[in-house]
């Protein structure tokens, strides 16, 4: 006989789960959480006692559970048992420390092929779909005769304008491939011509170049960033949620 599973009035069948979590658009969640726990058991990941205590007592005051009653209310809210809530507090220390443990050591070499694409910079940008027009205010800042913020609060037709064209700061990555490109081998204060780009005629300056650094934030972001990719992979490799049942 089928396991079966009570929701209120509605009983549900154990081989009808991995439908229902597809329509509810939760398979790929439940997914992850199992591939997550898979490998978090192979790196044999655990939590002291002291880390166990420290964490509920963090989950404590971070949710204002200061009294039994204020505690008990909330888990009645959360429709979590005492256990359950412990589980979940404790599940994230070993997330923490599966993603840390297996992927901090790699962080410096990943570093230097991410590094490209999250320096940063601060760049000044007008945008038109008139040619001679762009030409014109090319000629005007590069002969001093008008400043780029007077030029693009005049002329440029983006959100840039309510900015005098400043932008930024923001990863060289992030803009237009072409823009970015000029950025990267710009000098700061470097003016380039009109480049067409689409139905643009752009007009791009260099502000200053911030080169990113491998402080505590970066490394926290790249330890983020490989588990995500990692994870990604495990869950496209399991495939989808099926039902085995007979």
């Amino acid at each position: 006989m089928s396991d079966l599973f009570q929701v209120g009035d509605i009983t549900i069948k154990a081989q009808d789960i991995p439908a229902l979590l597809k329509r509810y658009q939760l398979d790929v969640q439940f997914c992850r959480g199992v591939v997550l726990d898979q490998g978090i058991a192979e790196a044999k990941i655990t939590a002291s006692d002291e880390e166990r205590l420290r964490a509920l007592e963090d989950f404590a005051v971070q949710q204002k559970l200061t009294s039994p009653e204020i505690r008990e209310a909330w888990l009645k809210s959360q429709g979590m048992t005492e256990e359950q809530m412990q589980e979940s507090v404790v599940r994230q220390i070993l997330i923490e420390k599966f993603k840390t443990t297996t992927w901090g050591p790699k962080v410096q070499s990943y570093f230097m092929t991410r590094k490209s694409d999250l320096d940063k910079v601060v760049y000044s940008l007008i945008r038109t779909q008139d040619a001679g027009l762009a030409q014109e205010i090319y000629f005007r800042i590069s002969e001093g005769e008008q400043s780029f913020a007077d030029a693009a609060a005049e002329y440029s037709k983006g959100p840039e304008s309510r900015t005098g064209g400043l932008l930024g700061p923001v990863a060289v990555s992030q803009p237009h491939p072409l823009i970015g490109k000029l950025l990267s081998i710009s000098q700061p204060g470097q003016l380039w011509p009109p480049r067409q780009l689409d139905i643009w005629f752009v007009i791009i300056r260099l502000e200053k170049f911030i080169p990113a650094q491998l402080d505590d934030n970066m490394r926290r972001q790249l330890i983020d960033e490989m588990f995500e990719n990692w994870w990604r992979e495990q869950v496209q490799k399991v495939g989808s949620l099926q039902s085995i049942a007979g």
